[in-house]
């Protein structure tokens, strides 16, 4: 019989293997960033910036007040140590991750071979002028780029054939990431960027799909097929055939977790051999709505009993708890949810609304209000000011007075 686990261990195992809960040390610098995105595996990438840019968050959550510039010199520049690809979804990923996503780039440029009406093959000769153009010119921003295809097919979102193009090839991995300025991408050739030894790595599909089903089981801690394959977005059948293989080698260990069910049965779980046990969890952060911890949301169902949906997309009179409400991590527990804006102009961290959740522990608002001037100092911002919308919203600005 499997070993079985107690829900609020499971808890505290996938909180530990998303690197809660460490002793706090030296000041986060270069050595701290590293080490925390090879333990995640990667930095799921997102424009929207009402508080802060998604990549940035989870280094906070787990570190504290870092240097963001530390963080853009590991995805940008000679000493860049991270790339992008499509990962979870568009993410940062560490260097030695690219090959792989040779099998998904692969996957990519087939699909364009077997779609006769794909823009690549209307669009031959546009693909071919952009590798000429940065095999001539180096690594370029598409909006930097001059060719009369370069304008907007439409309003802000819409894309130019150039950037189509130079996106097109990124899937395929005929042109790779040289960072990032001002949020726009920088494409270059793989040879550009990328060290040799790198670029001549090949990895089986096989092997690929069992490294990466490896690594995010290492980064859940414990943990469903399921889970395993959405990190990196895997089907579900080579991941369960790497599960097998990874079990056999002693990797990963069966186990069940009373109350994870699926239509009323019990669901397949492992733990990976590394997962530290923890019996505390001394976490306080406010999390990313793409950080790892919550981006499966049957994930943070079944972990924190925590029903989570961004709103971002929601029409503002159907919206509950905020444009962006944060998930409030204290200790092992999701107990609330904040809505932050960063009014970079004013100088102010606005909490637009603040909400508890069932069974919040008495001093939440006291410790949310420590989180929240962290978040102040971290963005430059000398203000803090509490809109009344919300059940913690009153504690919360009384503890910020």
């Amino acid at each position: 019989m499997p070993q079985s686990f107690a829900p609020a261990l499971a808890r505290r195992i996938a909180l530990a293997a998303q690197g809660f809960g460490r002793a706090p040390g030296e000041a986060p610098g270069i050595r701290q960033l590293d080490a925390l995105v090879n333990r995640l595996g990667l930095l799921q990438i997102d424009s929207v910036n009402v508080f802060e840019r998604s990549h940035y968050l989870p280094a906070f959550s787990r570190l504290g007040v870092y240097d963001k510039k530390q963080l853009d010199r590991l995805t940008t520049g000679r000493e860049a140590r991270f790339t992008e690809y499509w990962a979870h979804e568009a993410s940062f990923l560490p260097l030695e991750s690219w090959p792989l996503f040779r099998w998904r780039m692969q996957a990519y440029r087939d699909l364009s071979a077997r779609t006769p009406d794909a823009w690549s093959a209307a669009n031959r000769p546009m693909l071919d002028w952009l590798l000429a153009e940065l095999a001539e010119n180096g690594p370029m921003r598409a909006s930097a780029i001059e060719h009369d295809a370069n304008k907007r097919s439409g309003p802000w979102w819409g894309w130019s054939d150039v950037k189509t193009g130079l996106e097109t090839l990124f899937r395929w991995g005929d042109v790779v990431s040289a960072g990032r300025e001002r949020f726009e991408r920088i494409y270059g050739l793989p040879e550009q960027v990328f060290p040799d030894a790198l670029l001549g790595r090949e990895v089986s599909r096989h092997d690929a799909h069992r490294e990466l089903v490896s690594r995010s089981a290492r980064a859940h801690g414990i943990g469903t097929a399921r889970d395993f394959a959405d990190y990196f977005r895997l089907k579900t059948p080579p991941t369960l055939a790497a599960i097998r293989e990874l079990e056999d080698a002693g990797e990963l260990i069966p186990v069940e977790v009373p109350g994870w069910t699926r239509a009323g049965k019990p669901i397949a779980a492992w733990l990976h051999r590394d997962a530290r046990l923890p019996r505390s969890m001394d976490a306080a952060a406010v999390l990313s709505p793409f950080d790892p911890v919550v981006w499966k949301r049957p994930r943070a169902l079944r972990l924190f009993d925590f029903h989570y949906r961004i709103e971002i997309y929601t029409p503002e009179p159907k919206r509950i708890f905020g444009y962006y409400s944060l998930p409030v991590l204290l200790g092992d527990t999701i107990v609330g949810r904040v809505d932050l804006k960063n009014d970079r102009q004013a100088g102010v961290l606005r909490v637009q609304a603040a909400w508890a959740e069932e069974g919040a522990p008495a001093d939440t608002a006291a410790r949310l209000a420590g989180v929240l001037r962290d978040a102040a100092r971290w963005q430059g911002l000398g203000e803090i000011e509490v809109v009344r919308r919300g059940t913690l919203a009153p504690g919360l600005a009384a503890e910020l007075r």
